[in-house]
């Protein structure tokens, strides 16, 4: 069981791992419009939204690793990093057939 302290640890780690992702997924969907314009551009979105996924599941897989998370904390911020994954590629889907790509 965690402590007082630890609590108070893990949920900072939780704000800034939160607010970083937030931070991505401002950028990701601010770019969408230009990567509605062309393909390379949808796919260089695409691109920038898994290298997003891929640092923030190593990150949570860091936390948990050292302890500073349970499994089941690990287990919920995987589940919210595929819904923004899977949201902002959506974006990016809506915004290209948009442009009747």
């Amino acid at each position: 069981m965690l402590g007082r302290d630890s609590q108070t640890i893990k949920g900072k780690i939780d704000m800034k791992v939160t607010f970083k992702s937030a931070a991505i997924a401002s950028v990701a969907a601010l770019g969408l419009g230009l990567a509605a314009c062309d393909s390379p551009a949808e796919n260089a979105a695409e691109d920038e939204i898994e290298a997003m996924e891929e640092e923030r599941d190593e990150t949570i897989d860091a936390m948990e690793d050292s302890g500073q998370i349970t499994d089941e904390t690990a287990d919920a911020m995987d589940d919210q990093t595929d819904a923004m994954e899977e949201s902002m590629e959506a974006q990016v889907e809506e915004a290209t057939d948009g442009d009747g790509m």
